[in-house]
């Protein structure tokens, strides 16, 4: 049996397979004008899953990778504010070394004794150093300071902690406590205990060196953990940057396009559908008979 082809089915046949290749040459126009290979969820269903799981990567890096910058601007604080008080100690034991020399006379010790008193009140203040308005030794207190003007450590043993890895928490901070000593045996207190044997019983700053060093140990021990939780966090803060670059590539793999291949295949439509115009136009040629009919 055979199929009459009238002008009309030809035409609309014909008319159907042009817009094809017009569409095709909008798809391809526009993945050039955007660079992206998808721009709805139906152009690749599976690309469409990969590249949200990729952003999602994305989101939760560059999440850690903030914690890792609030957690070293922490650390930094408390490196260099300890590196001061560091240099306390240090000027304080010169001073109670010389006050135990049977050399010196009692003005002498009292010229000692007013200068570590001035060394206790740049230890508070060292102490009391803020970090973002919060006391940088001071654990999650909510005052204003970690120490009041006589010593007393007033803040809590409570940790600041930032996540900066996938199951991986780091405390960011160390308590005046666990810094400076408890209070009654503080490195106030012993500071105190210098002073007044400085001024009242020379005999007793043996004692009261051994004291300073005991605290000074325990400074440097807590000092060393600052420095090792810093290159814990800044180790972390690598790692999560180049996961982050590798999901930026995979992301780029999935959603860009081959500029070259793209151009070529759009050269390539253009010129079947011109050939296709082409063919239409010696195919198709109606006439006024041809309506009539």
């Amino acid at each position: 049996m055979s199929l009459r082809i009238t002008q009309k089915s030809l035409t609309l046949t014909t008319s159907k397979n042009l817009q094809v290749n017009l569409s095709e040459m909008q798809r391809l126009q526009d993945q050039l004008s955007s660079g992206k290979l998808i721009s709805k969820p139906s152009d690749s269903p599976t690309g469409t899953v990969s590249a949200l799981k990729l952003r999602a990567d994305l989101r939760r890096g560059e999440q850690l990778e903030r914690n890792a910058n609030d957690s070293i601007a922490w650390l930094s604080a408390a490196d260099s504010t300890m590196f001061e008080g560091l240099s306390v100690f240090s000027r304080v034991r010169n001073l109670a070394l010389q006050g135990m020399n049977a050399s010196s006379g009692p003005e002498a010790r009292e010229a000692l004794a007013v200068e570590i008193e001035g060394l206790r009140e740049h230890m508070i203040g060292v102490a009391n150093t803020k970090h973002l308005g919060r006391p940088l030794f001071g654990g999650t207190t909510g005052t204003d300071q970690a120490f009041d003007p006589n010593g007393t450590y007033i803040g809590d043993d409570g940790a600041i902690e930032r996540t900066v890895m996938d199951g991986l928490t780091v405390q960011v901070n160390v308590t005046g406590e666990q810094v400076f000593g408890t209070n009654g045996s503080n490195v106030f207190d012993v500071l105190t205990d210098i002073v007044d044997s400085l001024r009242n019983d020379p005999s007793a700053l043996n004692a009261n060196l051994e004291a300073l060093d005991e605290r000074a140990v325990a400074f440097r021990s807590a000092h060393a953990q600052v420095g090792a939780r810093y290159n814990q966090v800044e180790a972390m803060r690598e790692r999560t940057e180049s996961a982050r670059l590798n999901s930026k590539n995979a992301l780029a793999e999935v959603e860009s396009i081959d500029l070259p291949a793209t151009i070529m295949e759009l050269k390539l439509q253009e010129v079947a559908y011109q050939a296709a115009l082409s063919a239409t136009a010696r195919v198709i040629q109606p006439s006024l008979l041809d309506f009539l009919r």
